[in-house]
């Protein structure tokens, strides 16, 4: 199988260090995996066992958005240039397109190897957002290299691609939160947990986008309980206390066959889960969507920033797909 996973959730949900566990989880399956912490909080490094100075030499694909956008425009004759590039812009006949396994100058700048137990990751991170980042600007630089590199992506089998998003009104903005096969909204067993629930799945519902909650922090059947009467059959699994998590958050995290058995059976449902809906793949939807949120940017903001008819980006023709050929 191979699958684009989003974890989202508000702050503090523990959506983190969830999306760390199963990332731990897919590595010691042996399946490769590409992990990218696109959230404001840029917390994922450590979550897999980075310290701190190891977390802040880590590349940031925000800084590095010339060098992206440069190498997926290729010969893409419709782009005249990498700065007539938004985060939107569709890959056509010419571009470059990414692969998960393959060797590509996107990796060799933006992405570095995590050792994790019996394997490794490769990380990706938009990088710090400081408080000049926090208005349109923030978001065209840091999550705009992730949604390029999404759109120009084509993953193959029994590969993963595992992004940490922060939840709300920003993916919404660029379509980000269309990229994904499965996105697990994690919540807690509270009503602000249930209620951003709520609104990402208002936000989805017209997109096809397959959504599941995975209840966290759960300390009861009441918990359940809730968590079920709010979220019905989106509610996958829950996860509680675990002394393995708690140690890791020390900094001494054991062995990761040493995780508690209850929580190893919640990562096997989520990637059972994420797996099923591989047959649901839909490219041509995936391509329409992209070219959607294209315009709608190209209208609001993007041809008055960069001067150019960005529609004219578009490539009729062309639908992603894992049987597109890479120009070399």
């Amino acid at each position: 199988m191979n699958m684009k996973i989003a974890f989202v959730g508000k702050g503090g949900s523990g959506k983190t260090t969830l999306s760390s566990l199963f990332i731990r989880h897919l590595v010691a399956a042996g399946a490769p995996v590409v992990a990218i912490d696109a959230d404001i909080n840029q917390h994922l490094g450590p979550a897999l066992g980075l310290d701190e100075d190891q977390a802040a030499a880590l590349p940031a694909m925000g800084d590095r958005l010339p060098l992206i956008k440069d190498h997926l425009r290729g010969s893409n004759p419709r782009i005249a240039s990498a700065e007539t590039m938004i985060k939107t812009t569709p890959p056509g006949s010419g571009s470059r397109l990414v692969r998960i396994s393959e060797p590509d100058a996107i990796y060799d700048a933006c992405a570095r190897p995590v050792e994790l137990d019996g394997g490794a990751v490769r990380l990706m991170v938009t990088g710090p957002f400081t408080d000049a980042d926090l208005g349109v600007a923030c978001y065209h630089s840091k999550t705009g290299a992730v949604e390029l590199f999404l759109n120009h992506l084509v993953d193959g089998p029994g590969e993963y691609v595992v992004v940490d998003m922060t939840a709300g009104s920003d993916s919404f903005a660029s379509g980000m939160f269309t990229r994904f096969d499965m996105t697990f909204l994690v919540a807690e067993p509270t009503r602000k947990g249930v209620s951003v629930y709520r609104q990402y799945k208002e936000y989805a519902r017209d997109f096809g986008v397959t959504l599941k909650v995975v209840g966290n922090k759960v300390q009861g059947p009441d918990d359940v309980d809730f968590l079920r009467e709010e979220a019905g059959d989106d509610l996958l699994v829950t996860v509680g206390h675990s002394d393995w998590v708690r140690a890791m958050e020390k900094g001494r995290p054991p062995r990761f066959g040493l995780l508690e058995e209850g929580n190893v059976s919640a990562l096997e449902t989520l990637r059972a889960a994420a797996d099923a809906t591989y047959g649901l793949r839909d490219w041509e939807r995936y391509t329409r969507q992209m070219v959607h949120f294209h315009l709608r940017n190209a209208q609001s903001w993007g041809n008055e920033r960069t001067g150019a008819d960005l529609a004219a980006q578009i490539d009729p023709g062309f639908v992603l797909g894992e049987s597109v050929a890479t120009p070399v």
